[in-house]
């Protein structure tokens, strides 16, 4: 149970670097953090679950969904580290472009 509380303060710092921090660099950082350790929550789980076949998850009701959530949680923390890596990349161009317009 404490175990799963601990994804409720990750996910709020995550949403504060993606709302309250947009467009500014430390945002773009926590969002790229927070979605690489989102990419590896699939790995995480499947691990300690033995794979999709094993420890009877396969046979469980709720099985697909499991599976398919955390295949979502996998794909959209790959995109997000995406996005906020080229967010970074473009945060980057666009001072060094303007301190050189400022500079002359």
């Amino acid at each position: 149970m404490s175990s799963n509380l601990l994804a409720v303060p990750i996910a709020v710092i995550w949403l504060y670097g993606t709302l309250v921090l947009a467009e500014r660099r430390s945002g773009y950082v926590i969002v790229l953090l927070g979605s690489l350790l989102g990419a590896y929550v699939p790995y995480i789980h499947f691990r300690l679950a033995g794979g999709v076949l094993g420890h009877g998850i396969a046979t469980s009701s709720g099985a697909l969904f499991w599976v398919w959530t955390l295949l979502a949680i996998g794909v959209l923390a790959v995109f997000s580290v995406i996005l906020s890596a080229q967010g970074l990349w473009r945060l980057q161009w666009g001072r060094s472009r303007k301190s050189e317009l400022e500079g002359r």
